[in-house]
């Protein structure tokens, strides 16, 4: 039996979460996000030879993947990151190891049996 999008949204989701922190400059604002905290725009940019236009695009693909969310603090926007879709990215990796640990199992089985 094929198993696609429709029939996996858990799969579809995750697979929108992993191409965004496949790119790393979002890597690295999730990365700055998890261990600093909520930030502005000119806090994630101080330092780095990204603008802050390219900083908040690829902060909102990272929205977009329910990655990161913003509130407004007076003129700016701060951001934040989403733990939750980090966990469910963990339990999805996890599922994904069990399988092939499961398959691999099984190939033992058969291979000695």
């Amino acid at each position: 039996m094929r198993r696609n999008a429709r029939a996996r949204p858990e799969a579809y989701a995750s697979a929108i979460l992993f191409a965004a922190l496949g790119d790393m400059t979002r890597l690295r604002l999730v990365s700055r996000l998890c261990d600093d905290g909520p930030k502005s725009i000119t806090r994630l940019t101080a330092g780095s030879r990204v603008t802050r236009q390219a900083i908040t695009k690829q902060l909102r693909v990272l929205e977009e993947a329910g990655l990161v969310r913003s509130k407004r603090r007076g003129r700016e926007k701060i951001w934040q990151l989403e733990q939750r879709r980090l966990e469910e990215a963990r339990r999805y990796l996890a599922l994904i190891s069990k399988q092939w640990d499961d398959a691999l199992e099984r190939l033992k089985n058969f291979v000695e049996g």
